[in-house]
């Protein structure tokens, strides 16, 4: 269940991709990750061989993206993002726990992420959801 009323996940076909760019660029805008322009992001991701649009979990609230976990089929988290408004709500947990589901129904036992190195925020929050650091 997601963690507000008004948050509903959306499937991908239901989604309007360059909002969720949009999304992306706004979670990114301050670290932590980087997106390259719509076009290039687009097309890299449906064409990746990696590619399961039921691996990309979508949270709304009513018309607008207010978050995104996007898993590849090898069982890694590419993105796991939350839109800075609705940030402390719970829709992180939501998404990676609901990414955790996901991968687990498809057999893996365990998934992949990679964090900046000086974004401490987020290795605190993927350790608090049982994930470990490994430095290769």
């Amino acid at each position: 269940m997601p963690p507000a009323e008004a948050v509903s996940i959306v499937p991908l076909w239901q989604s309007r991709p360059i909002a969720l760019h949009a999304l992306l660029q706004a979670a990114y805008a301050n670290g932590g990750g980087t997106v390259a322009s719509f076009d290039e992001w687009w097309w890299q991701l449906v064409e990746d061989e990696e590619f399961d649009p039921e691996l990309i979990i979508l949270a709304y609230d009513g018309d607008e993206p207010i978050g995104l976990a996007q898993c590849w089929n090898s069982s890694f988290i590419k993105d796991l993002v939350v839109s800075p408004a609705w940030r402390n709500r719970g829709i992180g947990s939501f998404l990676l726990v609901s990414a955790f589901a996901r991968l687990q129904q498809r057999g893996f036992a365990h998934a992949d992420l990679k964090v900046e190195t000086g974004n401490i925020a987020a290795q605190r929050f993927y350790m608090r959801h049982g994930m470990t650091i490994l430095i290769p």
